[in-house]
C-alpha cells in the first residue's frame, strides 16, 4: 500500500483502507463545499470520485472556494477538479462532468456509485438529488452552510429527510458564506461519508448543526 496512506492508521484499518480504495462517490457541486470535499477524498484515498458542476468560476468565487484562482475565472469548475486530481493523488480515478445534475441526468450519472455528497446550492436541486439517489438506492450526505453556520446528515434511501429538513421549498434569506464554513461543512460529510463506506455504524435520521458565531453543536433527531 502507497505510504501516503499511513498516517491514516490506526483510526483507519488497513483493511478499511482498502475498502475505501474500491468505492466510487459522487460529488455534486465542485464550489464551496465540493472543492473541499475533493480534497479531502483525495487525501483519504477514495478509489474513484465522480466530480458535476455546470458552472464556470467567477469572482466572488474567490472568497470560499478551494478550487478557485484568480487565473481561472470564467473556467469551468470541472476543469479544476482534473487539475486538483492530478496533483494531490493522481491514483484516485476521477471523471467529471460539466452538466447539471437533475431528473434526467441523475439516472446516468449515480448507478455504480457507492455515496453521494450533496454540495448543491438550493433547496430545488438538494430535493431532486434526494428523490434520485432515493430512487437508484444510494445514500446521500447532505451538507449546507449559510453565513457563519454548517449543517450535515446522512439520507438513506426511502427516508425522506430532506422533505424534513426542508418542509417547503425555499432557500436560505442568508446568502453569505465565509471562507472557513464550507471547510467545516465538507469535513463533516467527510467523516459521515467514511464512516458509511466502511462499514461502521452511522448515526442516520440525524442533523448535525455547527454555529461557529456562538460555537455551539446540535444534534437534532428527525425520523
Amino acid at each position: 500500500m502507497d505510504d501516503r496512506y499511513l498516517r491514516n492508521f490506526p483510526s483507519l484499518t488497513r483493511e478499511e483502507q482498502m475498502l475505501l480504495m474500491s468505492k466510487r462517490v459522487l460529488i455534486a457541486g465542485c464550489g464551496g463545499q465540493g472543492g473541499y470535499l475533493l480534497e479531502l477524498l483525495l487525501r483519504l484515498g477514495v478509489g474513484s470520485i465522480v466530480a458535476v458542476d455546470p458552472d464556470q468560476f467567477e469572482s466572488d468565487n474567490l472568497n470560499r472556494q478551494l478550487l478557485s484562482q484568480v487565473h481561472l475565472l470564467g473556467t469551468p469548475k470541472t476543469e479544476a477538479v482534473k487539475a486538483r486530481a492530478a496533483q494531490v493523488n493522481p491514483d484516485v480515478k476521477v471523471e467529471t462532468y460539466a452538466v447539471r445534475l437533475d431528473e434526467h441526468t441523475a439516472p446516468i450519472l449515480l448507478p455504480g456509485c457507492d455515496a453521494v455528497l450533496d454540495a448543491l446550492d438550493s433547496t430545488k436541486s438538494r430535493k431532486i438529488l434526494a428523490r434520485s439517489c432515493a430512487n437508484a438506492k444510494i445514500p446521500m450526505i447532505h451538507g449546507a452552510t449559510a453565513g457563519w453556520q454548517a449543517q450535515a446528515a446522512v439520507s438513506m434511501p426511502g427516508d425522506n429527510l430532506l422533505d424534513l429538513i426542508y418542509p417547503e421549498q425555499t432557500d436560505h434569506i442568508d446568502n453569505s458564506v465565509l471562507s472557513f464554513t464550507p471547510a467545516l461543512c465538507a469535513s463533516l460529510q467527510a467523516a459521515l461519508c467514511t464512516q458509511l463506506l466502511v462499514g461502521r455504524r452511522v448515526q442516520t435520521g440525524t442533523l448535525f448543526t455547527v454555529d461557529l458565531l456562538r460555537m455551539k453543536t446540535e444534534s437534532i433527531h428527525l425520523g
